[in-house]
């Protein structure tokens, strides 16, 4: 979800998010009708015949993004990176940050969502530079310093803020 989030819009990612789940994810059975699939497991996506892209293409991922996905199932699948709640999530970070496609948001955003990382900051974020206007993104990591090592609450706060903004409106 993280990859397919990078630089589009909320709604948009949420609809290449449903794509994807739908077409390759495994059906399940709730109480929640909207509810009907999980979402694929690594192996689901390391499954499907390469070029990737022809698979993930016709749903609307665009290729670098179907690439970034297939070499990140692959590493979860090796073993290569451990999305549980680890000692050293910077390490982690530092393994996703070698995929071709993941950039510091991605991965930041990765660490504090699977690993449960309280320190992730993602000053170059929308929503962030939104809640932090007109701060430049150098003065939005400085502000951040002082909210070590809960950045991560921070973050989660600065999105929220908004939505109550909106509601307020």
């Amino acid at each position: 979800c993280a990859i397919l989030g990078q630089q589009i819009t909320v709604k948009s990612a949420s609809t290449l998010t449903g794509r994807l789940v739908d077409k390759y994810g495994t059906p399940i059975k709730t109480d929640i009708e909207e509810l009907t699939h999980a979402f694929p497991l690594p192996e689901d996506i390391l499954d499907l015949e390469l070029p990737i892209e022809n698979h993930l293409g016709v749903l609307g991922i665009i290729g670098t993004r179907a690439r970034t996905i297939y070499t990140l199932a692959m590493a979860m699948k090796n073993g290569e990176i451990d999305f549980e709640l680890c000692a050293q999530p910077e390490a982690e970070i530092k393994k996703l940050l070698a995929i071709p496609g993941i950039g510091s948001w991605t991965a930041q955003y990765i660490a504090m969502r699977t690993m449960e990382w309280t320190d992730a900051f993602l000053e170059t974020d929308v929503g962030i530079k939104k809640a932090l206007e007109p701060f430049s993104t150098k003065e939005r990591l400085q502000m951040s310093e002082t909210w070590r090592p809960w950045r991560s609450y921070a973050t989660i706060n600065l999105w929220n803020s908004l939505h109550q903004e909106q509601e307020d409106l």
